[in-house]
């Protein structure tokens, strides 16, 4: 009965199935870098070492894919490009957060290196006192006994 309410899922082009694997592909490699101008709407990947460069106009629904020897710019389907900008989206958030982990390791080994170091210190000037106040006692006796 409420079969014409279910929203079918979007069946993409040939060529849009294409473009949305290469762009996959390119996600997956780590030295694909990937920039953002989220106020303009602009999506950047570039990987140097496959000389391949994708820009995506979100505002324009426009992808542009560049490589050595062509450069070819489309105007493609706005949900298209919203699920081409939603996988951008994610391996960017994902690397983001293996940064965010990163340095929160860092600093939190810095933290636990810093502590040891501290308690260290305050263990050592607890010695010296310890002696100093030992020698002061040896020599509080000495100048008694005399």
């Amino acid at each position: 009965m409420f079969k014409f309410f279910k929203k079918k899922p979007k069946v993409y082009s040939k060529i849009e199935n294409h473009i949305f694997g290469i762009i996959t592909e390119l996600l997956k490699v780590s030295s694909t870098d990937i920039n953002c101008d989220e106020l303009g709407g602009k999506y950047y990947l570039s990987n140097e070492e496959q000389h391949f460069k994708v820009t995506i106009l979100g505002n324009d629904n426009v992808i542009r894919l560049t490589n050595t020897r062509d450069s070819v710019a489309e105007k493609y389907d706005k949900i298209f490009v919203e699920d081409v900008l939603r996988a951008v989206k994610e391996e960017k958030h994902r690397r983001m957060e293996l940064v965010y982990d990163s340095i929160t390791n860092s600093i939190e080994k810095m933290a636990e290196r810093l502590h040891n170091t501290l308690i260290e210190s305050n263990e050592q000037e607890s010695q010296i006192v310890r002696r100093l106040e030992t020698k002061e006692m040896k020599t509080s006796k000495k100048m008694n006994l005399n």
